[in-house]
Protein backbone atom coordinates (compact mmCIF):
# COMPACT_ATOMS: atom_id res chain seq x y z
CA UNK A 1 0.00 0.00 0.00
CA UNK A 2 2.66 2.48 0.54
CA UNK A 3 4.60 2.07 -2.81
CA UNK A 4 1.03 2.63 -4.19
CA UNK A 5 0.38 5.23 -2.14
CA UNK A 6 3.97 6.84 -2.94
CA UNK A 7 3.66 6.00 -6.60
CA UNK A 8 0.31 8.11 -6.92
CA UNK A 9 2.30 11.13 -5.19
CA UNK A 10 5.29 10.96 -7.18
CA UNK A 11 3.24 11.27 -10.64
CA UNK A 12 1.40 14.24 -9.27
CA UNK A 13 4.41 15.91 -7.98
CA UNK A 14 7.14 15.27 -11.40
CA UNK A 15 3.75 16.78 -13.45
CA UNK A 16 3.34 19.99 -11.43
CA UNK A 17 6.45 20.16 -11.23
CA UNK A 18 7.23 19.57 -15.16
CA UNK A 19 4.04 21.26 -16.50
CA UNK A 20 5.99 24.78 -14.15
CA UNK A 21 9.34 23.84 -16.12
CA UNK A 22 7.38 24.16 -19.24
CA UNK A 23 5.78 26.91 -18.44
CA UNK A 24 8.50 29.07 -17.47
CA UNK A 25 10.86 27.81 -20.09
CA UNK A 26 8.26 28.02 -23.12
CA UNK A 27 10.35 25.10 -25.05
CA UNK A 28 8.42 22.53 -26.64
CA UNK A 29 10.70 19.56 -25.38
CA UNK A 30 10.11 20.37 -22.29
CA UNK A 31 6.62 19.37 -22.14
CA UNK A 32 5.30 17.31 -19.50
CA UNK A 33 3.55 15.09 -21.38
CA UNK A 34 6.98 13.96 -22.55
CA UNK A 35 9.48 14.39 -19.93
CA UNK A 36 7.39 13.30 -16.98
CA UNK A 37 7.29 9.54 -18.01
CA UNK A 38 10.53 9.68 -18.60
CA UNK A 39 11.19 10.66 -14.84
CA UNK A 40 9.00 7.89 -13.75
CA UNK A 41 10.42 5.28 -16.09
CA UNK A 42 13.69 6.55 -14.52
CA UNK A 43 11.96 6.37 -10.84
CA UNK A 44 11.00 2.48 -11.14
CA UNK A 45 13.69 1.28 -12.90
CA UNK A 46 16.52 3.00 -10.09
CA UNK A 47 13.59 2.21 -7.34
CA UNK A 48 12.86 -1.64 -8.12
CA UNK A 49 9.70 -0.33 -8.09
CA UNK A 50 7.23 -3.14 -10.06
CA UNK A 51 5.22 -1.81 -12.71
CA UNK A 52 2.00 -3.27 -11.32
CA UNK A 53 2.33 -1.90 -8.64
CA UNK A 54 2.93 1.36 -10.11
CA UNK A 55 -0.22 0.92 -12.25
CA UNK A 56 -2.20 -0.02 -9.02
CA UNK A 57 -1.52 3.44 -7.72
CA UNK A 58 -2.04 5.48 -10.50
CA UNK A 59 -5.23 3.73 -11.14
CA UNK A 60 -7.68 6.84 -10.37
CA UNK A 61 -6.07 9.19 -12.64
CA UNK A 62 -6.79 6.87 -15.48
CA UNK A 63 -9.71 6.92 -14.27
CA UNK A 64 -10.84 10.47 -14.02
CA UNK A 65 -9.51 10.77 -17.60
CA UNK A 66 -13.02 10.41 -18.79
CA UNK A 67 -14.65 12.59 -17.38
CA UNK A 68 -11.69 14.92 -17.97
CA UNK A 69 -11.83 14.84 -21.61
CA UNK A 70 -15.99 15.51 -21.56
CA UNK A 71 -14.94 18.59 -19.94
CA UNK A 72 -13.92 19.43 -23.30
CA UNK A 73 -17.23 20.14 -24.14
CA UNK A 74 -17.62 23.03 -22.04
CA UNK A 75 -15.55 25.10 -24.83
CA UNK A 76 -17.16 23.28 -27.54
CA UNK A 77 -20.77 24.83 -26.50
CA UNK A 78 -19.79 28.18 -25.73
CA UNK A 79 -18.06 28.13 -29.62
CA UNK A 80 -21.13 25.99 -30.99
CA UNK A 81 -21.80 29.09 -33.31
CA UNK A 82 -18.67 29.64 -34.76
CA UNK A 83 -18.71 25.67 -35.30
CA UNK A 84 -22.06 25.89 -37.35
CA UNK A 85 -20.58 28.44 -39.46
CA UNK A 86 -18.03 27.01 -40.51
CA UNK A 87 -18.91 23.01 -40.34
CA UNK A 88 -17.91 22.04 -43.74
CA UNK A 89 -14.55 23.88 -44.04
CA UNK A 90 -13.79 21.93 -40.94
CA UNK A 91 -15.22 18.49 -42.28
CA UNK A 92 -13.55 18.59 -45.42
CA UNK A 93 -10.43 19.65 -43.96
CA UNK A 94 -10.88 16.44 -41.05
CA UNK A 95 -11.80 13.91 -43.82
CA UNK A 96 -8.59 14.79 -45.98
CA UNK A 97 -6.47 14.81 -43.10
CA UNK A 98 -7.44 11.14 -41.91
CA UNK A 99 -7.27 9.82 -45.51
CA UNK A 100 -3.31 11.74 -45.73
CA UNK A 101 -3.07 10.03 -42.04
CA UNK A 102 -4.19 6.49 -43.13
CA UNK A 103 -2.09 6.65 -46.68
CA UNK A 104 0.61 8.05 -45.73
CA UNK A 105 1.42 5.73 -42.63
CA UNK A 106 0.62 2.79 -44.78
CA UNK A 107 3.19 3.66 -47.44
CA UNK A 108 5.65 4.64 -45.06
CA UNK A 109 5.88 1.09 -43.71
CA UNK A 110 6.09 -0.19 -46.98
CA UNK A 111 8.82 2.02 -47.71
CA UNK A 112 10.66 1.06 -44.84
CA UNK A 113 10.05 -2.67 -45.68
CA UNK A 114 8.18 -3.43 -42.10
CA UNK A 115 5.99 -6.66 -41.83
CA UNK A 116 2.24 -5.98 -42.59
CA UNK A 117 1.46 -6.46 -38.84
CA UNK A 118 3.45 -3.58 -38.08
CA UNK A 119 2.38 -1.34 -40.70
CA UNK A 120 -1.17 -2.25 -39.76
CA UNK A 121 -0.54 -0.99 -36.20
CA UNK A 122 0.84 2.37 -37.29
CA UNK A 123 -2.12 3.35 -39.68
CA UNK A 124 -4.41 4.57 -36.62
CA UNK A 125 -1.79 6.35 -35.01
CA UNK A 126 -3.20 9.96 -35.59
CA UNK A 127 -6.55 8.97 -33.29
CA UNK A 128 -7.03 8.61 -29.74
CA UNK A 129 -5.75 5.71 -28.27
CA UNK A 130 -8.94 3.46 -27.36
CA UNK A 131 -10.55 3.94 -30.79
CA UNK A 132 -6.62 3.15 -32.24
CA UNK A 133 -6.43 0.06 -30.68
CA UNK A 134 -9.76 -1.14 -31.91
CA UNK A 135 -9.25 -0.12 -35.45
CA UNK A 136 -5.39 -1.62 -35.05
CA UNK A 137 -7.14 -4.77 -34.01
CA UNK A 138 -9.94 -5.03 -37.03
CA UNK A 139 -6.58 -4.74 -39.14
CA UNK A 140 -5.36 -7.40 -37.72
CA UNK A 141 -2.37 -4.70 -36.42
CA UNK A 142 -1.32 -5.35 -32.45
CA UNK A 143 -2.75 -2.87 -30.44
CA UNK A 144 -0.40 -2.85 -28.47
CA UNK A 145 2.16 -1.65 -30.39
CA UNK A 146 -0.15 1.00 -31.92
CA UNK A 147 -0.62 2.57 -28.18
CA UNK A 148 3.23 3.27 -28.81
CA UNK A 149 2.44 4.46 -32.13
CA UNK A 150 -0.13 7.03 -30.85
CA UNK A 151 2.42 7.85 -27.99
CA UNK A 152 4.92 8.94 -30.52
CA UNK A 153 2.23 10.40 -32.82
CA UNK A 154 0.75 12.92 -29.67
CA UNK A 155 4.68 14.02 -28.92
CA UNK A 156 5.51 14.61 -32.55
CA UNK A 157 2.19 16.35 -32.75
CA UNK A 158 2.81 18.76 -30.24
CA UNK A 159 6.69 19.49 -30.63
CA UNK A 160 6.50 20.01 -34.55
CA UNK A 161 3.13 21.71 -34.38
CA UNK A 162 3.74 25.09 -33.25
CA UNK A 163 6.89 25.31 -35.68
CA UNK A 164 4.09 24.17 -38.33
CA UNK A 165 2.03 27.18 -37.35
CA UNK A 166 5.01 29.60 -37.26
CA UNK A 167 6.46 28.45 -40.60
CA UNK A 168 3.40 28.75 -42.56
CA UNK A 169 1.38 31.61 -40.69
CA UNK A 170 -1.21 29.66 -39.96
CA UNK A 171 -3.04 32.66 -37.99
CA UNK A 172 -6.86 31.33 -37.86
CA UNK A 173 -7.92 30.11 -34.58
CA UNK A 174 -10.20 27.45 -36.79
CA UNK A 175 -7.31 25.90 -38.46
CA UNK A 176 -5.05 25.57 -35.85
CA UNK A 177 -7.46 23.73 -33.89
CA UNK A 178 -8.05 21.00 -36.90
CA UNK A 179 -4.73 21.50 -37.56
CA UNK A 180 -3.50 19.64 -33.88
CA UNK A 181 -7.18 17.47 -33.38
CA UNK A 182 -6.68 15.38 -36.79
CA UNK A 183 -3.28 15.11 -36.12
CA UNK A 184 -2.29 14.89 -32.43
CA UNK A 185 -5.73 13.96 -30.88
CA UNK A 186 -6.19 14.47 -27.09
CA UNK A 187 -2.68 15.92 -26.42
CA UNK A 188 -2.86 18.00 -29.55
CA UNK A 189 -6.34 19.34 -28.10
CA UNK A 190 -4.48 20.21 -24.97
CA UNK A 191 -1.79 22.24 -27.52
CA UNK A 192 -4.15 23.70 -28.88
CA UNK A 193 -6.09 24.98 -25.79
CA UNK A 194 -2.37 26.81 -25.21
CA UNK A 195 -3.30 28.98 -28.32
CA UNK A 196 -6.43 29.94 -27.29
CA UNK A 197 -10.32 28.67 -26.17
CA UNK A 198 -11.29 28.69 -30.00
CA UNK A 199 -8.41 26.39 -30.97
CA UNK A 200 -8.96 24.32 -28.18
CA UNK A 201 -12.78 23.75 -29.09
CA UNK A 202 -12.21 23.36 -32.63
CA UNK A 203 -9.35 21.19 -32.17
CA UNK A 204 -11.79 18.90 -29.69
CA UNK A 205 -14.52 18.09 -32.43
CA UNK A 206 -12.21 17.69 -34.90
CA UNK A 207 -10.40 14.68 -32.51
CA UNK A 208 -13.90 13.29 -32.56
CA UNK A 209 -14.66 13.43 -35.70
CA UNK A 210 -11.35 12.22 -36.97
CA UNK A 211 -11.97 9.16 -34.73
CA UNK A 212 -15.11 8.09 -36.09
CA UNK A 213 -14.22 8.42 -39.72
CA UNK A 214 -10.87 6.33 -39.15
CA UNK A 215 -12.90 3.98 -37.39
CA UNK A 216 -15.28 2.97 -40.32
CA UNK A 217 -12.68 4.33 -43.26
CA UNK A 218 -9.49 2.54 -42.30
CA UNK A 219 -10.61 -1.40 -42.58
CA UNK A 220 -11.94 -0.27 -45.99
CA UNK A 221 -9.21 1.53 -47.45
CA UNK A 222 -6.18 -0.25 -46.15
CA UNK A 223 -7.23 -3.12 -47.69
CA UNK A 224 -6.81 -1.85 -51.19
CA UNK A 225 -3.77 0.36 -50.81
Amino acid sequence: MVIEIFSFCVTIFFFIVCRWIYKKAKFDLLTPILITPLLLVALLLVAHIPYGQYRSGTSIITYFLQPATVAFAVPLYQNFQLLRKNIMEMVVSILSGVFIAIVAAYFIGKLMHLNLTLIKSMVPKSITTPIAMDVSNALGGNPTLTAVFVIITALTGITIGPIVVRMLRIRTPIARGVLFGTSAHSAGTSKAFEFGEVEGAMSSISMIIAAIVTLFLAPYLVPVL
